[in-house]
């Protein structure tokens, strides 16, 4: 039957080399034990209910060891500062924090322009956070400061509450910019404030888990598609164009057919600007590249392109000469704080909440990168802390949202930096930019800008290649990787992202309504079953069918579950049963009828019974005619024993089986369902599973469960599905104990003593 006990060495095993067989032979063993079902295994493992533990009651709890822990938890830098190995890091440190302080400053004032900000304030962006974050965050390597998405994200907001249209002067319409930028930046920064409140109070309610929502598809198909966005904002000062500022769904279709409208206006300096300092940072980078091996930083591209192209632009006076448009003046000095303006809260707080989870996302993706390559722990909610107070502090002092940057935190980690040192470091070379340096740059081509943002696109571009291998290793995640970076780019940051984190939730919904439903075999001398349409060597075991599905079942599936059940059995369950109570309902009517006939001809016969019987009593008294009075106490006999045959035919009729009503029979006695992959029950999944004894039991089938974990079954007992008719006797521990078990009670009852089997 494929459950008896092993019998030796299976005749494969002679292809086998002699010492793969000799380590088979050593790891084989044995196991005895009785079959065990849930209740005797509660007994022999003494099951208790598990004890809750409340984590909220240490929240009140008052102590200096619990003060202490406290400071430690939302103060990182205590604990790791008085330890640090000043011999052994710093040089590291300070390498590393000089390297990405000369990546902050040409991308601080490239990724302003992408907000639409000033350049300055690019900078100051790249100096308050990166210190407010040395202080609180977990991360030993990421880099905080400006990012490309957040940057168009911001951009985004501020273009559409403050577009160019809404601050035309004078007769030639031309923008009053000085107006413009002021309300930009209050716009850029009130939203920073909100960002950072946002981050801080889910951080404080341990609310990181939320990123796990952000699936890393679903994060690459937007970043490829953020990347995609600012390219297409960076044209306009590439080929020196004038463009209406845009936003909302299709706004990116819209801009990309103005740009091709308006080229025939190009300026030409401006686009040859472009293409020059594009190439010459190229060529840098793969210098960089190939010589990385003897350098002890990467060379400086953006920073040798900057200072090359602003010498270049004052000595040559490419605005002068050939209109080329420069950053312009950029004040020396740090500027005052700023309280956010309120009235602004309204109209920014979707933006802020999209842009916190976005921000979030990339720098926890990030830092668990960095933490599991070096070995340490990141805090998730910690770190919603540590970039919240960043972006609150750095909100009231102008700055607009930040993350963390790829492309810096991969300079700070292979130039030598482990820690936040190195952050705090660059973030001083940034300050001396801002306060004595910052000038010098007033020169600086926009388009030598624009080439560099475009330039450092390249690794986020590059995830067009993950079409290809989701294609073929799963073409799921290629389809919200598709739907995302579609969405994104049709629709906006903000809509996109919101439609994409739906249809990934949705997508698992519809993932676990059609799950694998598998009738599972005995692999040949083991105690394991799997799928037979999988394993040719498994075997179903004659008698019992086993059933297995490969999600949880609950109030979403629990009707598939139950209609796969009954598909995959082999057997027609509802006409069965139909075919059965309509037979029954037949013998049913049919036994009324008799009943009636019954009756009537005992109320017609009931006086000539009693005559007789009295008559005959007389006359055997009298006449001794034995004869007559049996002849004339026949008919009564006669309708007693019609009416004792007809309460047996009802007797018949009610506990008729399905071989004696011509009905065709399962072939199989039992039914196994093995629930090892419930991870939780619900009311629905309680009342199918309760249909499917009820159906099943019927057709003369009897049905056992196996595998439960300890949660699914207290909630089975908290849900009241054990009764009288189904107890903890016919949930079994193993696949193997329910199959066991009915073989050696075909359709009998579980309480039956189970005997000690060989597995």
């Amino acid at each position: 039957m494929g459950l008896s006990e092993a019998s030796g060495r299976r005749d494969t095993q002679a292809l086998l080399p002699v010492t793969q067989t000799m380590e088979l032979r050593n790891r084989d063993y044995h196991v005895e034990r009785p079959l065990m079902n849930q209740q005797q295994l509660e007994e022999l493992g003494h099951r208790t209910s598990a004890t809750r533990t409340y984590q909220w009651r240490t929240w009140f709890q008052c102590s200096r060891a619990r003060a202490r822990a406290l400071l430690f938890q939302y103060l990182p830098v205590l604990s790791w500062l008085p330890r640090y190995p000043l011999r052994d890091w710093l040089l590291g440190d300070l390498l590393a924090g000089l390297s990405v302080a000369i990546m902050q400053l040409p991308q601080g004032l490239a990724y302003a322009l992408l907000a639409g900000l000033p350049p300055v304030f690019g900078l100051y962006s790249s100096f308050y956070p990166v210190f407010v974050y040395f202080l609180f965050g977990t991360s030993r390597h990421i880099s905080v400061g400006t990012f490309a998405v957040m940057s168009v994200m911001v951009g985004s907001v501020t273009e559409s509450l403050a577009p160019d249209e809404n601050f035309l002067q004078g007769v030639n319409a031309t923008v009053d910019e000085v107006t413009r930028d002021h309300v930009r930046v209050q716009l850029a920064s009130t939203l920073s404030v909100l960002v950072g409140l946002f981050q801080v109070g889910l951080g404080l309610v341990r609310f990181g888990f939320v990123v796990t929502y952000l699936s890393e598809p679903l994060v690459r198909g937007y970043t490829t598609a953020a990347s995609v966005q600012v390219f297409v904002s960076q044209l306009k000062y590439v080929f020196g164009l004038q463009l209406s500022s845009r936003s909302g769904p299709l706004s990116l279709i819209y801009t990309v057919l103005e740009v091709c409208s308006l080229l025939p206006r190009s300026v030409v300096g401006t686009v040859v600007t472009a293409l020059v300092s594009g190439v010459v940072l190229v060529l840098l980078k793969l210098l960089s590249d190939k010589l990385h091996r003897y350098l002890p930083m990467p060379i400086p591209g953006e920073l040798l392109t900057l200072i090359g192209a602003t010498g270049i632009s004052y000595g040559v006076g490419l605005k002068s000469r050939f209109g080329v448009d420069v950053v312009g003046d950029i004040p020396a000095g740090l500027v005052p704080p700023v309280a956010p303006s309120p009235k602004l809260f309204a109209s920014l707080v979707g933006y802020a909440f999209t842009i916190a989870v976005v921000g979030f996302a990339i720098a926890i993706s990030l830092g668990k990168i960095f933490a599991l390559r070096h070995g340490y722990r990141v805090d998730s909610n910690q770190e919603l802390v540590a970039l919240g107070l960043s972006n609150f502090i750095g909100g009231i002092f102008q700055c607009f949202p930040v993350s963390c940057s790829m492309s810096r935190s991969l300079v700070q980690e292979g130039s030598g930096g482990n820690t936040q040192v190195a952050g705090a470091v660059s973030s001083l070379f940034i300050l001396i930019i801002i306060v004595k340096l910052g000038e010098l740059f007033r020169d600086l081509p926009k388009a030598v800008l624009a080439a560099a943002i475009i330039v450092n696109l390249k690794g986020m571009l590059k995830q067009f290649t993950d079409i290809p291998s989701l294609w073929k290793s799963n073409q799921m995640d290629l389809l919200i990787w598709l739907v995302t970076f579609v969405a994104t780019i049709l629709l906006n940051l903000d809509i996109g992202l919101a439609i994409a984190i739906v249809f990934s939730l949705l997508l698992v919904v519809f993932r676990t309504q059609l799950p694998r439903y598998s009738v599972l075999g005995q692999v040949p001398d083991t105690d394991i079953y799997q799928d037979v349409a999988e394993y040719s060597e498994a075997r179903e075991v004659p008698g019992v069918k086993v059933f297995r599905s490969s999600a949880t079942m609950y109030f979403a599936n629990a009707e598939l579950y139950s209609d796969a059940l009954k598909k995959r059995c082999g057997v027609d369950v509802d006409r069965l049963i139909s075919k059965k109570k309509k037979w029954l309902r037949k013998q049913e009517q049919k036994l009324k009828r008799m009943q009636k006939t019954l009756q009537k001809q005992t109320a017609s016969s009931e006086g000539t019974s009693v005559s007789v019987q009295v008559n005959t009593n007389i006359t055997d008294v009298e006449s001794n005619n034995v004869d007559d009075s049996m002849a004339r106490a026949s008919t009564g006999n006669e309708l007693e024993d019609t009416t004792v045959s007809g309460q047996e035919d009802a007797k018949a009729a009610n506990g008729s089986t399905l071989k004696a009503l011509g009905l065709p029979q399962p072939h199989f006695h039992s039914l196994v369902l093995d629930l090892g992959a419930l991870s939780f029950v619900d009311t629905v999944c309680i009342k199918s599973l309760k249909n499917i004894f009820r159906d099943f039991r019927e057709i003369e089938v009897e049905v056992y469960m196996a595998a439960c974990h300890a949660p699914v079954v207290s909630q089975l007992e908290a849900g009241h599905f054990f009764d009288a008719s189904i107890t903890k006797q016919h949930l079994f521990a193993s696949v193997h104990d329910a199959v066991l078990f009915a073989l050696q009670h075909p359709r009998s009852s579980p309480a039956s003593p189970v005997s000690t089997t060989k597995l």
